[in-house]
């Protein structure tokens, strides 16, 4: 019999407020939110208030890990110190690499209507967290897209996705920490097996409808919910209602991390060091 992922936990969100005042829901790193090596914060922004995001995210600073910004609907402004503008719209990707140092402002460009999306922070390996600073703005269009012979639709902003029939190629390729993100849209009745390297941390994410797992469990997890897999087996998925999950999956890194805030180091010597290059404008 085929050996199938493990659930380790499955846990909801907690409400959260950054920015100038954005109300999130903080899924993974947050206050008794476990990082997931190589993971290291995951976000969700769900409102049509726009009370919850018209005040945005001014101007502030980033160094030592990588931020995917995916906007399921909604449009939001990029910039920062570099030079680089972008406009973030429904179905689109920015992928920016804080590395040594960036500052950046991410800003609504709308003052009504429905904002929702995710914000993931993946780590870098110490090696290069000190490299040059990089931005990417990647459009709906230019993501690849297929749908299942089992009426799945697979968004893959990420890494390859593979279910024995057909493989696409993601939009991002990252060498250090193999990340795999992929949003799911699994139609009523439907199920997908997307293979995974043994060894990698998954995480899914149910941000509509409910799903179900064939482990040994074959619970239904409702949205809001996210599940924690083990680091071995297959994976197979299905809704019988319809459901859209979040598939996140990466390599971990197994490196000492130490956080303060915006910066993500491997020791408090680093850290320290982030913060008076802050201070002295010399961040990046």
């Amino acid at each position: 019999m085929t050996q199938q992922r493990r659930i380790i936990s499955i846990q909801p969100g907690q409400p959260a407020s950054d920015g100038a005042g954005v109300r999130l829901n903080r899924v993974i790193g947050g206050p008794g939110l476990e990082r997931f090596d190589p993971f290291l914060m995951l976000d969700e922004f769900a409102t049509d208030n726009p009370d919850d995001y018209i005040a945005g995210f001014p101007p502030h600073p980033h160094r030592g890990f990588e931020t995917i910004t995916y906007m399921l609907e909604g449009r939001m402004r990029h910039e920062d110190h570099l030079g680089n503008v972008g406009l973030l719209g429904s179905g689109g990707v920015q992928w920016m690499t804080a590395a040594r140092g960036i500052i950046h402002s991410e800003m609504p460009e709308q003052e009504s209507g429905a904002m929702r999306g995710f914000q993931l922070w993946l780590n870098l390996p110490a090696r290069d967290k000190l490299g040059e600073a990089g931005y990417r703005d990647i459009p709906a269009a230019d993501i690849p897209h297929l749908v299942t012979r089992t009426g799945v639709e697979v968004v893959v902003i990420a890494g390859e996705f593979d279910d024995g029939e057909q493989r696409q190629v993601g939009a991002v390729q990252r060498p250090h920490t193999q990340p795999q993100l992929f949003d799911l849209r699994l139609a009523p009745g439907s199920q997908v097996a997307p293979r995974l390297a043994d060894g990698q941390r998954v995480m899914l994410y149910v941000y509509a409808g409910q799903l179900q797992l064939a482990d040994a469990s074959a619970q239904t997890v409702g949205a809001g919910r996210l599940i924690r897999l083990s680091d071995e087996g297959q994976l197979q998925l299905a809704s019988a209602q319809g459901a859209g999950v979040l598939l996140i999956a990466g390599t971990p890194l197994n490196e000492p991390i130490v956080q303060y805030g915006p910066f993500v180091m491997n020791s408090r010597e680093e850290i320290e060091q982030a913060l008076r290059d802050f201070r002295d404008g010399v961040l990046a």
